[in-house]
C-alpha cells in the first residue's frame, strides 16, 4: 500500500486554443477534424471547459461594427467544436478526403454544416457561454456543464492605431464549481486573456508596451467607481512610484485590495493568457542570405534550436513582459508565417504539407522570419499553495501544448493548451496578508508589475464609438449598394432640412 497522501483537490480539464484567422471565416469541417485529433492527446474524454482566442477573427469593418456583422465568424466556431466533440459515426462525412477543388465546395462562409448532416444543435455536447469581441480580437467560451459556470464577466481593451481596436485584449472572468473526491462541492475563480499584439520584427518594444496596456487597463470594473469618481494619472512610469510604498505599508487597504482584485491578475484568480502575442526570433527582417528553420531533426537547423532567440522567452526573463507567467515545453515549430504553396511548387527540402482532410502545402514566407507568434501561458500555483490539506502536491498539469496542421485562409497555426487545473478556492489561492509586507516578492498576485490606469474605461468608451462610424463607413464606401443607400438618406435628410425650415 503507497504512502503517498491521496489528493483530494478536484481538477478542471482546460482546453485552451489561439488562431490568427487572417480575417475569414474557418471551414468548420476541416477544423474540426484537427480539433478532434487535439482532443485525444493525452487523454481519454473531452475537455470541460474550452477556450476560443482568436485574432483577426473577421474583416476590420465587421468587427468594428460587431453584433451581427460577427456572429457568423463566431457561428462557425460553434459548429467546429461541436462535430469534433461528436462520436465520429455521426460526422462520417469529415473522414472524406479533400483537394484544392474541393474547398471551395466546402466552403468556409458555410456554417451550416452541421445541419446539412442531420445533426441538431440540441445534439452538441457543448454550451457556448459567452462570446465577447474587441475589434478583430475575439474570445468563445464552451462548457460541458452549463451550471458549473458562474458570475461571468468580461471587459477589453484597445492599443492599435488610436488606440482603436485593430490591436487588443479581451477578458473573461468566472467562478467554476466541481465537486472534489470526497463529494464537497469546490469553487475556483478562472481569468482569460485573448490579444493581439503589434506586429513585425522590430515592434519588441512596441509588444511589451501592449503587455503593460493590458495590466494597466484591461479590468473588470471601472477603477473610478472603486477609487470614489477620483481620476489619478494614468499609467505612471514605474509601479514604485506610485503604488508601490502604499501597498507595502498598507496591505489591508480596501480600497487598494479592490482595485487589485479587477486586474488580471487579481490575488485569488487562476489566469491564462492566449493569442497572437507577435514575439519574433529577431528585430530585423531577414535577408536573401537569411537561413530558415529546418523541418528536419537531423538538420543543425532544426526548429528547436532557434528557441533561444525567441523574444518572448528572453523578455520573460528579463521581467518586461507577461510577468509572473508559466509556459509548458515548446515542442513544435513556429507557427508563422506560412506561404501556401501547391504540391508542385513544394522544393525537394520542402516536405511540409499537413495531414488531416485538406492537405495544404506550404513553406516559410521569404520575408518575415518564422517565429513562434502563437502562444498560451498561464499562472502557476504559488508557493504559499504547494501543498493540500492532505499534504499531496498542488500543481498545474500539461496535457498537450502544441499547433494544429496549417489551413488555407491563414498564414498562421493555430496553437492549444490541455491543463488539468487545482480547483483551488479563491481565499487560499490568495496570498497571505503578511506577505503584502515583504519587499522581496515578486509575484504580481501582490504587487502589480504596472499600476492601474483610472481613465481605462472612459478612454475605452469613447475610442469605441469612433470604431463603429469608421466601420460603417468602410461598409457603405465598399458596397454600390451602400453608396446608393447613403446618398439618399443624405438626399432624405436635406429634404426634411428644406421643409422645416420655410
Amino acid at each position: 500500500m503507497s504512502d503517498q497522501p491521496r489528493d483530494t483537490t478536484a481538477s478542471l480539464d482546460l482546453f485552451i486554443l489561439t488562431f490568427n484567422a487572417g480575417k475569414e471565416q474557418i471551414n468548420p469541417s476541416v477544423f474540426a477534424v484537427h480539433l478532434r485529433d487535439a482532443f485525444a492527446k493525452g487523454a481519454d474524454d473531452l475537455p470541460e471547459i474550452i477556450v476560443i482566442c482568436l485574432q483577426e477573427m473577421a474583416p476590420l469593418e465587421r468587427s468594428f461594427i460587431g453584433s451581427y456583422m460577427i456572429n457568423p465568424y463566431f457561428q462557425s466556431w460553434v459548429t467546429a467544436v461541436n462535430l469534433a466533440a461528436l462520436p465520429p459515426s455521426t460526422t462520417s462525412r469529415q473522414g472524406a478526403s479533400f483537394d484544392e477543388d474541393d474547398y471551395e465546395a466546402e466552403s468556409p462562409s458555410d456554417y451550416t454544416v452541421a445541419s446539412r448532416m442531420g445533426i441538431e444543435p440540441r445534439d452538441f455536447p457543448y454550451t457556448l457561454m459567452t462570446t465577447r469581441n474587441v475589434g478583430m480580437t475575439g474570445i468563445l467560451l464552451f462548457a460541458r456543464d452549463t451550471g458549473a459556470i458562474q458570475n461571468l464577466k468580461s471587459t477589453e481593451v484597445g492599443f492599435g492605431a488610436g488606440d482603436m481596436a485593430n490591436k487588443g485584449a479581451v477578458g473573461l472572468r468566472m467562478l467554476f464549481s466541481k465537486h472534489d473526491a470526497e463529494g464537497r462541492k469546490r469553487q475556483t475563480e478562472l481569468t482569460f486573456v485573448g490579444t493581439h499584439l503589434a506586429a513585425h520584427e522590430w515592434n519588441l518594444e512596441k509588444r511589451n508596451k501592449n503587455w503593460e496596456s493590458i495590466v494597466s487597463g484591461l479590468l473588470f470594473e471601472n477603477p473610478k467607481k472603486l477609487n470614489g469618481g477620483k481620476s489619478v494619472d494614468p499609467t505612471p512610469r514605474t509601479f514604485e512610484e506610485s503604488y508601490g510604498e502604499r501597498e507595502v505599508l498598507l496591505p489591508r487597504d480596501a480600497n487598494v485590495k479592490a482595485l487589485h482584485n479587477i486586474t488580471i491578475y487579481k490575488p485569488g484568480s487562476h489566469l491564462f493568457v492566449a493569442g497572437d502575442l507577435n514575439y519574433r526570433i529577431s528585430k530585423t527582417s531577414p535577408t536573401s542570405k537569411s537561413v530558415f528553420p529546418s523541418m528536419d531533426v537531423r538538420d543543425f537547423n532544426y526548429f528547436s534550436n532557434y528557441l533561444q532567440l525567441d523574444q518572448l522567452m528572453i523578455e520573460k526573463a528579463a521581467g518586461r513582459t507577461l510577468h509572473g507567467l508559466s509556459e509548458s515545453t515548446v515542442s513544435f515549430p513556429p507557427t508563422y508565417k506560412l506561404k501556401h504553396k501547391t504540391k508542385t511548387q513544394v522544393k525537394d527540402h520542402e516536405n511540409y504539407a499537413s495531414p488531416g482532410p485538406d492537405v495544404v502545402y506550404w513553406g516559410w514566407a521569404p520575408n518575415r522570419w518564422p517565429g513562434w507568434c502563437d502562444r498560451v501561458l498561464y499562472l502557476d500555483i504559488p508557493s504559499w499553495v504547494s501543498q493540500s490539506s492532505s499534504g499531496a502536491k498542488i500543481r498545474i498539469d500539461t496535457i498537450a501544448y502544441d499547433a494544429l496542421p496549417p489551413v488555407r485562409t491563414s498564414d498562421h497555426r493555430a496553437v492549444f493548451l490541455r491543463l488539468a487545473v487545482p480547483v483551488i478556492e479563491p481565499s487560499v489561492l490568495a496570498p497571505p496578508e503578511e506577505l503584502y509586507t515583504s519587499k522581496n516578492i515578486k509575484d504580481p498576485r501582490i504587487k502589480l508589475p504596472y499600476p492601474i490606469d483610472f481613465e481605462s474605461w472612459d478612454h475605452r468608451g469613447r475610442v469605441k464609438k469612433w470604431e463603429w462610424l469608421i466601420g460603417w463607413s468602410m461598409v457603405v464606401s465598399q458596397s454600390k449598394q451602400g453608396i446608393a443607400v447613403f446618398t439618399a438618406l443624405v438626399f432624405v435628410s436635406i429634404g426634411t432640412w428644406w421643409l422645416r425650415s420655410r
